[in-house]
């Protein structure tokens, strides 16, 4: 048998180290070729990393949370062979004899002597020692589960035989804190040892009681890199917050109408393609709004090509996925895209070019929107659009209250890059648009 060390391998141009984020082995595991070893995060894309060999994890060379740098050790396996790659006839072996206590000394090419040595790990001493240890553990497991029986009435004696009630007093346990599983409530020996295994603090009981538990979560791979991210944002960048309120009925109407024949080139459509094609326009008209900040240099890059950011809630967490180029795109093109690149993030797959380049970001919580918000810009872009939940209220035309769909926009900009008077300018542009959608499909 011989080491075989498995590498962080090169997992994206530009890419100098990576975050474990996930264990899919553990030592003493024997794997084929391919199966998984780990999983790694860099810039919000998750890589699996497969075992290139067969053979059994001997040491494991980081924690969850650590950062790796490409090429380190990260896992040492047991394989077959002595130089790792030679005696490949041996390989297919390795599986069959690695389950059994006897499959190194088989592997000894002496026949007399594997034949002397192969008694000693074959006495049956050890197996009745690994089946006996997990039967306690099993019944006390049992009684956990079954000792969910409601606590007695206040003051009720608690029913236990007088050698449970030593055992109790020993260490320094009120009966009255446990619910026993015997007949008529009785408390047993096991219902006893279970609470001693799992702490005052699990046993359940119906009603108001004090909890002190306190559970320790490590912050790591996407919740560490959102958490930084906001802290970078918040600390760097001077928000300034404005909610405007958009009468959105003409715009709910024609998306409507637009709905009505869906096909592959023009799917059905959100508000959301409409609010990027309204931001097109206004940003045309205020290109400083489509800008990155590098307050490190004090330079303002500001670009032609509008990448739009889309804030999107995924089994993992938050990421955003990018529109590239939605200047050169219409109502339908920005909806396909909007489609594809937020199903990809939300199943995992999204490259790391979807998941970056962005200028401006819209962030969405749909229904649960709220009637405003504060929105934390993606840094280091300068603004970021907040959509809320729409909502038919009472508005005065001029002569009486009509029902009207209404819905806030909530906008945050970089107070150093744009003053309140242009955020203002924008979000009004903004709403002109949305009321008035007709003239998102005019192109002057």
């Amino acid at each position: 048998m011989a080491e075989r060390i498995i590498k962080l391998p090169d997992v994206g141009e530009g890419i100098a180290e990576a975050e474990l984020v996930e264990w899919h082995v553990k030592i003493g595991d024997i794997i084929r070729e391919d199966d998984l070893l780990a999983a790694v995060m860099t810039d919000k894309a998750t890589v699996e990393i497969p075992s290139p060999v067969d053979g059994e994890v001997t040491w494991i060379g980081a924690e969850i949370g650590d950062t790796v740098a490409i090429g380190s050790a990260l896992v040492k396996l047991k394989v077959a062979g002595a130089a790792g790659a030679e005696e490949p006839a041996a390989e297919p072996e390795a599986p069959k004899e690695a389950p059994t206590p006897a499959s190194k000394p088989v592997a000894v090419p002496e026949a007399p002597a594997a034949k002397a040595e192969a008694p000693k790990p074959a006495p049956t001493v050890e197996p009745p020692k690994a089946m006996t240890v997990p039967k306690p553990t099993r019944g006390v497991v049992q009684a956990t589960a079954q000792n969910t029986a409601p606590r007695r009435a206040p003051g009720e004696k608690p029913l236990a035989s007088p050698a449970v009630r030593l055992k109790a007093r020993e260490a320094g346990i009120d009966l009255r804190q446990l619910s026993g599983t015997g007949p008529a409530g009785r408390i047993l020996h096991e219902d006893l040892d279970a609470f001693l295994l799992r702490g005052p603090e699990a046993e359940r009981a119906p009603g108001l009681s004090q909890k002190s538990a306190v559970t320790d979560i490590k912050v790591v791979g996407l919740r560490r890199r959102i958490a930084e991210k906001m802290a970078l944002s918040k600390s760097r960048i001077p928000h300034i917050t404005i909610v405007e309120e958009i009468n959105v009925t003409p715009l709910e109407d024609l998306r409507a109408t637009l709905n009505k024949k869906p096909a592959p080139e023009r799917p059905k459509l959100t508000l959301l393609p409409f609010l990027m094609r309204a931001m097109v326009k206004a940003i045309s008209e205020q290109p400083n709004l489509n800008a990155l900040y590098d307050d490190d240099a004090g330079i303002i890059h500001q670009h032609a090509g509008i990448h739009i950011g889309i804030a999107t809630q995924t089994p993992t967490g938050l990421m955003v996925p990018v529109v590239k180029h939605a200047e050169a795109r219409d109502i339908w093109g920005c909806g396909i895209e909007l489609n594809r690149i937020t199903e990809r993030a939300r199943d995992g797959s999204a490259t790391r070019d979807e998941l970056t380049g962005s200028t401006i970001t819209i962030t969405s919580l749909g229904a649960l929107g709220g009637i405003a918000t504060t929105p934390v810009i993606n840094h280091p872009e300068v603004a970021i659009i907040g959509v809320n939940k729409m909502m038919i209220r009472p508005v005065w035309d001029g002569t009486t209250f009509v029902p009207r769909k209404m819905m806030n926009l909530s906008s945050s900009f970089d107070h150093r890059v744009v003053d309140g008077w242009d955020a203002a300018v924008f979000v009004q542009r903004l709403k002109e648009l949305l009321e008035n959608p007709a003239t998102l499909f005019i192109d002057v």
